[in-house]
């Protein structure tokens, strides 16, 4: 079963708003086993709609399309579907007393033109829209089923997860679709590619492997469809566990979700430690990863963020003469910010990047893109030098992801 996912507005394609309707509707099918064909972001014009609709009728057996939905003259998708399916507006009662209660719990008084959003094509079968005022429709030609849904992006989940789904799920028999995904770190792509290729080889035609690589971190989503579930779920167990003996070294997840500052945190929760940061180069990016974890408050102590030279020597306590004789991005000035933090936030752990993430070299300064990253635990201290090239972005996520996958396995060495 396939679908494809078509936004409308002008603000999309003049990159005003990024398009994240379309993500998120793609992940909801997937996990009904209904495959995204393609998505198309498209302008607020009426015959470029319909040009679209006409191109993708037959084509797919879903279209669903968000924006274009409001009360305002340039909302014009509702207006372009009646045209379309040669239908007349009716008013739907149910969705205008919806409207009308939603003002009164705001007090106050809807206009006629809220009202007349509950004007509606006579064939459309609503999809209650519980957090806004411009209600779903769901209309059928010939072999394909168009959804329009608002753009707002709130208002679109509730009536994907509410209304959307379950209509899908009760109207069509789908296969089914099965993912792991395995997240790696400290090997690049190819790296990782090489190391499994035998394994890879040997997967049965119904897997596939997909790699998703970003800065320091590799995911491999294995990807199973077919009409038997039981065998689909044993097969991907016994792949996943073949893989695991061959790069387990390198495994910190094994979950779609799971991200290492996840990883890291459930750790730190689990054996009762904190952690605090100090960083340069990073300039808070690892701290920030920390607290994206809900209940990160549990275990992390807080950072400071030492850009400036006089900041790491009055806030962390780093010699004036340790950075005169070794310079600030060396290993001893990170090793003497990590040792800082640790005494001030009172932590187990502490981790202290300092580096040169460019755009410009300073004369007698290190290479672009040369990082130190110096981790203390409860027992020791060590410090790493990496050179993470350029861009400045590119270093910037490096060394933070970096530090992460030297974090973990710092941790994992002290499991009981």
């Amino acid at each position: 079963m396939k679908a494809t996912i078509v936004t409308i507005g002008d603000e999309i394609l003049i990159g005003q708003i990024v398009d994240t309707n379309s993500g998120y509707i793609a992940k909801a099918l997937d996990k009904i086993g209904v495959q995204t064909h393609e998505m198309i972001s498209i302008s607020d014009d009426k015959k470029h709609i319909i040009d679209t609709f006409v191109s993708l009728q037959d084509k797919v057996d879903l279209v669903i399309i968000t924006g274009g939905l409001g009360p305002t003259k340039d909302d014009i998708t509702k207006h372009t579907f009646c045209e379309y399916f040669e239908d007349v507006f009716i008013r739907n009662q149910q969705v205008e007393d919806h409207i009308v209660a939603l003002f009164v719990k705001l007090n106050f008084n809807p206009t006629q033109v809220n009202k007349d959003q509950a004007l509606l094509p006579s064939k459309a079968q609503v999809l209650m829209n519980n957090y806004g005022t411009a209600a779903g429709m769901w209309m059928q030609k010939g072999k394909t089923v168009f959804v329009s849904m608002p753009g707002v992006p709130y208002e679109m989940k509730g009536i994907v997860n509410e209304q959307l789904i379950p209509k899908i799920v009760k109207e069509y028999k789908r296969p089914y679709i099965i993912h792991k995904t395995i997240l790696t770190y400290g090997q690049g792509e190819s790296m990782v590619a090489e190391r499994i290729e035998d394994w890879e080889n040997n997967l049965p035609a119904f897997i596939k492997l997909a790699y998703l690589p970003s800065p320091g971190r590799v995911r491999l989503r294995l990807t199973a469809r077919g009409v038997n579930k039981e065998i689909l779920e044993k097969s991907i167990q016994q792949n996943v566990h073949s893989l695991t003996k061959l790069i387990g070294d390198i495994i910190v997840g094994f979950d779609e979700d799971e991200t290492i500052e996840l990883v890291v945190g459930r750790l730190l929760t689990q054996q009762g430690k904190t952690i605090s940061t100090a960083e340069s180069c990073t300039g808070g990016k690892i701290a920030q990863m920390l607290t994206s974890v809900s209940g990160a408050s549990h275990y992390f102590r807080g950072s400071v963020v030492s850009y400036a030279t006089d900041t790491k020597v009055t806030v962390l306590g780093v010699s004036q003469t340790t950075i005169e004789e070794y310079s600030v991005v060396s290993a001893e000035v990170a090793k003497e910010m990590a040792i800082g933090i640790q005494k001030i936030m009172k932590t187990d752990y502490a981790i202290a990047t300092t580096g040169n993430a460019g755009p410009s070299k300073e004369e007698g300064k290190s290479e672009i893109g040369t990082v130190f990253i110096a981790l203390a635990t409860p027992k020791n201290i060590f410090v790493e030098e990496f050179n993470f090239g350029q861009p400045r972005e590119k270093v910037i996520d490096r060394t933070a992801n970096k530090a992460m996958e030297l974090l973990q396995k710092e941790i994992l060495k002290n499991v009981q």
